[in-house]
């Protein structure tokens, strides 16, 4: 397996004296750009096995958003010009090598991300809203080529890196969970007026952890300044008491400090998104694979969403990185934490790494974990041929 495991330099990160973590939310336009080009991918791949019977080469990873105009004020407010959504990548567009029947690409990219749009974006009418157009062309001759080599076993797509990491720390659980429990069901119950674009920057110095959030307000829900000021209280009392249960440092929350109350300056949308006016997004641009921006951790900056999931280890060495580091610690949990770092080979069996390392941090015995890690490894290298179902059904944390 070109395995090594070796121990890492250093203290781990939750020992540093300073850590950043950010994550941006469901509805930021970075992260709407990468649920896209995943959304067509899982479509393409659904379509492609009713009628191949197998997934076809595909690429559609190059997403851009230009946010629109809008005028928001408290009780209502327009969307004045929309959204500009333009899908982008490569794909395999026919059935019949004559052409008779075609892959209706375009239908899914308009339909399908209309439809998705619709429901993580309630406040957004997709019919007035938002312009979805595409461009999309098919494969070059050789990665298709690639692809399409009989093998029995997948062939890299790419020559690319994937990286994991277990387990997360404090700083890092809170920076994820305040985004995805200010944009669950129960607390948009509650609190209506929160849009879904939330951004979460949680910094710690020594054992005090700031989270800074940037939340949009939606406008037709909030009646006034007061109600407006009530829902940013209510947002730090959310994350106050997420954050008691999973850490006993000391935690402050700041909410919307761009606000200037006494211009009438607030983050109201629309929409519940900052592209209805001005912030634009691109794949590739915010979360990684893991669903955090981590610099003080191992990243790659491969945009794993709507890559192919069967053969592209942009996108499934991340996944499999991810999972090795979880299951080492899970076994050693005397470590502090583990990395995972896997290279590839373009043409080379995706079971084939080029090199795996990963690091163990912690007072442990090396020798003995190193059976635990090797045993592992195997198993997760030896499912990728198969990873791919995971991807079609959702089931990864990809941004």
């Amino acid at each position: 397996m070109n395995l090594e495991v070796t121990r890492g330099i250093g203290p781990s990160v939750d020992k540093h004296k300073v850590e950043i973590v950010e994550r941006k939310g469901k509805g930021h336009p970075d992260t709407l750009c990468d649920k896209a080009a995943e959304e067509l991918s899982v479509r393409l791949s659904q379509y492609y096995m009713e009628t191949f019977d197998r997934v076809q080469h595909h690429n559609v990873d190059k997403v851009l958003l230009v946010g629109g105009q809008s005028n928001a004020r408290f009780g209502g407010g327009d969307v004045i010009e929309p959204i500009y959504i333009l899908l982008s990548g490569r794909a395999v567009d026919v059935v019949d090598k004559d052409y008779e029947r075609q892959v209706p690409v375009g239908k899914f990219a308009v339909e399908h991300t209309r439809h998705w749009l619709s429901k993580d974006l309630p406040h957004l009418d997709v019919n007035s809203d938002v312009i979805i157009d595409y461009k999309i062309r098919a494969g070059s001759t050789d990665l298709v080529g690639n692809f399409d080599i009989e093998t029995g076993i997948p062939r890299a797509n790419d020559t690319s890196f994937g990286v994991g990491y277990a387990p997360f720390s404090p700083t890092e659980l809170i920076t994820l969970e305040s985004e995805q429990v200010l944009n669950s069901e129960k607390v948009k119950k509650q609190w209506p007026q929160i849009g879904e674009d939330i951004k979460i920057m949680g910094t710690r110095i020594d054992d005090r952890i700031h989270v800074q959030v940037a939340a949009a307000i939606i406008s037709s829900e909030t009646k006034d300044r007061d109600e407006y000021m009530s829902v940013m209280e209510g947002i730090k009392d959310i994350i106050l008491d997420l954050s008691a249960k999973i850490t006993d440092m000391s935690v402050e929350v700041s909410v919307n400090t761009a606000d200037a109350p006494d211009d009438n300056l607030f983050y109201l949308t629309v929409t519940g998104t900052s592209a209805e006016h001005g912030d634009d997004g691109q794949v590739g641009r915010g979360n990684r694979a893991n669903g955090l921006i981590t610099p003080y951790r191992p990243m790659t900056l491969e945009a794993a969403a709507g890559k192919n999931p069967v053969s592209h280890v942009g996108k499934t060495y991340n996944v499999a990185a991810r999972e090795i580091t979880q299951r080492v610690h899970k076994e050693n949990p005397d470590l502090d934490q583990v990395y995972c770092y896997l290279v590839s080979q373009i043409g080379a069996p995706i079971t084939e790494p080029k090199a795996i390392n990963v690091e163990l941090y912690g007072e442990c015995d090396i020798e003995k974990a190193s059976k635990s890690v090797e045993s592992i490894t195997e198993e997760v290298i030896n499912k990728l041929p198969r990873v791919w179902e995971g991807f079609v059904k959702r089931q990864y944390q990809l941004w």
